[in-house]
């Protein structure tokens, strides 16, 4: 007999460990030998800066890794310093520290039959974690088999009660779990209302107000720092008496951001002034229940409850108040709706407590003070040869990596006791997958269609039933999850309802089929061994975003995405970068019947004009198949939204997903986005509609639509009784052309940074001086605020070199610039400075400044200019003397390489392409613009993510 690992006996007649099969290595041969490795070197660099931000040289990767991947490994996951000799430099070191940690903990806690069997799980997860076939969640790659804490746990759900100590052991215990890179979600409810009395006889803060200093705590210690943002979610119940202030909190913030940003403070998301602001490092839900929704439904009134006594203090319109939780989230994308009685229907625990919130992507939720380790499998890999889905050989890899996963909480760390304690007692495990989208274009289905859901349900299905069917048998060896008898009954009754959904899936193909049957027989042991030997694990899958690791497995899709676009942007070993049509789409086209011919016209269509609309050859009824996530033909938003519908049911947790909504959507329609999810039986929704926030510049194609739009509206007769002129003001793109000039003026030295507009006019102007007293660097950072809203407002350049040029006050004197030898002021300098830099010679002949050049010129010929000259110093090229024919053969071929070299990621690409914004933030470490991951945005640049997993 052997010991459980949860420190009971096994029954008689178990047996004393697992017998592995080897599917995917190779007997006698180690997984490292059957590829081909080389060295490369990593070097990241700030596209907005300029800046190297990481350098290490001769990593080694397989050959097949992409460029991105292995930078993204580099950067984020080999562990320390880099430049010492401790540094790792081989991806073979990072997976060996990994697997091995995971070996030996199951050879101790009694998992495997034989050292055979021991040695074939090593083997089996080592090949398929090289080749990319899936990837554990960060937190397992930042800490196993190092020095640090074993922590392998990305989410986590906090929990708070209505005490002063409680509330200041949240703020506690979310600092820690921020400082390890991972994040937190916690429900408030249960603190007293602002409208309820103290013991005392005083007024309850409420939530709102503790929100505060937590949002504060989670904004200081930004997750980590090198690692990622602090990511945290918080949530509300509807019936909560504060329930109004909370819906508003956020969007009541967005209307302070644009004040402030009218008045010429930088709101961007990143920006020097956005601290200003608050509630800005959560993600706030609303917990509804069926009997509010159903309130909603019937346009009846809802109670409001006390949190001590639970009686109704206050009752509202329940359409009023849903009125304006869609209006908050059309103004800022917050709150999302959490559906309280679906996900507790779907609890395999309710003996022990409700589930009250979810981490701040929203795929896990169980019980408080609860984490759940991920991993994600790369479904494209399992895509045969003949275009069908691999249903058995997916199956067996969910085999070893469920069992992986729950060998790691045998020797994790948590951030905190509880939470290691329900934990180690319920053992949840998030497995989840990466990739749908381009695995359903590459089979030749639309994300939106019968044959894309079906697709997904039984894959999600499959994935979910092997797993318990693994947790069943697990449980057999080393005894079921501590929680598991009082919980039996419920937790059976929920394998039944998985089961119940699987059956009602009718596939549509023969594909599909064979993934269902599969399914369908894996459910069916489920329920069988469950009743003999219980479940291992509380919980088994999620779908989470799978943002830095989906890049890590070379994925073109995250989670259960659809493709974001049909061209992307390529790094190239040696450096530089291309634009290129997904590799997927010739295959789906190929799927679909074209011939090669064809393949190629459409892909060339595509490369050029960024979809397939009035593409050469390609048939209306194959659009469908290429709908992207943004775009000309970009996915209506209920098209997400029956996605997350077709594979909740066979989710132990829920989905990690945003619904997009186009700008001129309406309230009414993020209404019925909340309300569907609901009757389709979504666990949460989260919705985003474009340019609903500040931090989310305009693109200059929508610039240009808005100014053809009101063009249109002034063309219209009209009857104007007065017309009064409003400035307009041209901000400056986010990644903008700026020079720093160092100079000495009598004595006092300073720096001056000047930004410019794509057009190469200047826009804005900072001014820095050494050894400068704080009232002189306010004076000198208002003046410069203040020029460069003017210039943003279209004051020329010309008249403040006009009023300024000529100033007399010290210092003044000497200076160390060749074309301004002289200045009376700091301000005649700057000027001068600025109209050589910007002003075209004509301008600048008016107010009599020239350059050294200039002046030279003057002294041998008697004239300043030189002949031909039309702009600036700066804009002065030599041009080799070439016939007009041949420069008419070039120049098509110059322009799109300075098209290219403008964008660094796909996200820039599909905004140059079309002329439309992607509303993403810039990331933080590289500056390029991020893109949409689940409920969280990641960097193609260089994997970091605004989420937790």
């Amino acid at each position: 007999m052997t010991e459980t690992v949860n420190g009971g006996q096994p029954a008689a007649g178990q047996r004393t460990g697992l017998t592995m099969r080897r599917v995917f290595s190779t007997e006698g041969v180690h997984p490292y030998d059957e590829v081909t490795w080389e060295r490369r070197d990593v070097v990241q660099t700030n596209w907005k800066t300029g800046e190297t931000v990481f350098e290490q040289r001769g990593v080694e990767f397989p050959d097949f890794w992409s460029v991105n991947a292995s930078t993204i490994v580099t950067t984020k996951y080999f562990r320390g310093a880099v430049g010492s000799d401790a540094r790792e430099w081989s991806l073979r070191q990072i997976i060996d520290r990994v697997v091995k940690t995971y070996t030996k903990a199951g050879i101790e806690h009694g998992y495997f039959a034989a050292d055979v069997d021991a040695e074939i799980f090593e083997h089996e997860l080592t090949w398929l974690l090289v080749h990319q076939y899936f990837s554990f969640n960060s937190p397992v790659w930042f800490n196993v088999g190092t020095p640090s804490p074993q922590q392998v746990s990305a989410c986590f759900i906090l929990s708070v009660d209505d005490s002063m100590d409680s509330i200041l052991n949240w703020y506690k215990e979310e600092g820690f779990i921020f400082k390890g890179g991972s994040g937190a979600g916690l429900n408030l409810s249960r603190i007293r209302s602002s409208k309820e009395l103290l013991s005392s006889g005083g007024t309850a803060s409420g939530p709102v107000s503790f929100m505060r200093g937590a949002d504060a705590s989670a904004g200081t210690i930004k997750s980590g720092g090198a690692t990622r943002r602090a990511a945290k979610m918080v949530v509300l119940d509807v019936d909560h008496p504060d329930i109004e202030e909370f819906v508003m909190t956020k969007a009541r913030e967005e209307d302070k951001i644009r004040a402030l940003r009218d008045a010429g403070f930088d709101m961007d998301l990143g920006g020097a002034d956005i601290t200003s602001v608050q509630y800005q490092n959560a993600n706030n839900s609303v917990r509804v229940s069926d009997e509010f929704m159903r309130a909603v439904e019937d346009g009846t009134d809802f109670g409001l409850r006390a949190r001590k006594t639970g009686e109704v203090i206050e009752r509202v319109d329940a359409r009023d108040l849903f009125r304006k939780i869609a209006t908050a989230a059309w103004e800022c994308a917050d709150p999302g709706l959490q559906y309280d009685d679906t996900i507790n229907d779907w609890h395999t625990n309710p003996e022990t407590g409700r589930i009250t919130a979810s981490n701040p992507c929203s795929e896990y939720m169980s019980l408080d003070n609860s984490s759940c380790n991920l991993a994600s499998l790369n479904l494209l890999k399992f895509l045969k040869d003949d275009d069908t889905f691999d249903a058995e050989l997916f199956s067996q890899a969910v085999e070893v990596i469920i069992t992986a996963m729950d060998i790691s909480i045998c020797f994790a760390d948590f951030p905190t006791e509880p939470i290691g304690q329900t934990t180690r007692d319920y053992r949840q495990l998030g497995i989840g997958y990466a990739n749908l989208g381009a695995l359903l274009m590459a089979m030749g289905l639309g994300y939106d269609s019968e044959g894309g859901r079906t697709m997904a349900a039984t894959i999600t299905s499959l994935m979910t039933g092997t797993s318990y069917r693994r947790s069943a048998e697990l449980a057999a060896i080393v005894g079921p999850y501590n929680g598991y008898a009082r919980n039996a009954e419920a937790h059976q009754r929920v394998m039944r309802k998985h089961q119940a959904a699987n059956d009602a899936v009718r596939p549509l193909s023969i594909s599909d089929a064979q993934v269902h049957k599969l399914a369908t027989a894996e459910w069916a042991q489920v329920v069988e061994l469950g009743k003999t030997n219980g479940y291992r694990n509380a919980q088994a899958s999620v779908l989470a975003p799978t943002g830095t690791i989906g890049f890590m497995m070379d994925c073109d899709t995250t989670g259960i995405e659809p493709d974001f676009s049909l061209v992307k942007f390529k790094k190239l070993v040696g450096g530089g970068s291309m634009q290129i049509v997904n590799q997927t789409i010739p295959r789906a086209l190929k799927k679909l019947g074209y011939v090669e011919e064809q393949i190629e016209a459409i892909v060339a269509y595509i490369a050029e004009h960024g979809h397939v609309v009035d593409a050469p050859g390609l048939r209306q009824e194959h659009y469908e198949v290429f709908d992207t996530a943004m775009g000309q033909r970009s996915l209506k938003p209920m098209g997400h939204v029956r996605m997350m519908a077709a594979c909740q049911p066979f989710l132990s947790g829920a989905i990690s997903k945003t619904v997009n909504l186009p700008e001129d959507a309406t309230v009414e329609d993020i209404e019925e986005v909340y309300l569907q999810s609901w009757k389709l039986g979504l666990k949460a929704t989260a919705i985003y509609r474009d340019n609903c926030k500040v931090g989310q510049p305009l693109s200059d194609g929508k610039a240009e639509k808005k100014s053809d739009d009101a063009a249109v509206a002034e063309a219209a007769p009209a009857v104007v009784e007065k017309v009064v002129y409003a400035p307009t003001r041209k901000r400056l793109p986010k990644s903008r052309v700026s020079r720093t000039t160092s100079f000495t003026v009598g004595g006092a030295e300073g720096y001056m940074t000047s930004g410019a507009h794509d057009d190469g006019t200047l826009g804005e102007i900072f001014l820095k001086l050494g050894k400068q007293g704080s009232t002189l660097a306010g004076v000198m950072d208002a003046f410069s605020i203040a020029v460069s809203i003017g210039l943003q407002y279209g004051v020329p350049l010309e008249t403040y070199v006009s009023k300024f040029t000529n100033l007399r006050f010290e210092p003044a004197g000497l200076t160390d610039d060749p074309d301004v030898r002289m200045a009376q002021s700091l301000m005649d300098y700057v000027f001068r400075r600025l109209a050589l830099d910007y002003l075209p010679y004509e301008q600048r002949e008016a107010l009599g400044i020239y350059s050294a050049e200039e002046r030279q010129r003057y002294l041998e010929t008697g004239s300043y200019e030189l002949v031909g000259e039309t702009g600036s110093a700066a804009e002065l090229i030599e041009v080799e003397p070439v016939r007009p024919e041949v420069k008419m053969e070039i120049l098509p071929v110059a322009e799109p390489k300075a098209e290219v070299k403008e964008a660094h990621t796909s996200a820039e690409l599909m905004e140059k392409i079309t002329g439309t914004a992607v509303d993403s933030p810039l990331c933080f470490t590289c500056g390029t613009k991020m893109r949409p991951a689940g409920s969280c945005y990641v960097c193609e640049g260089c994997g970091s993510t605004s989420g937790c997993s």
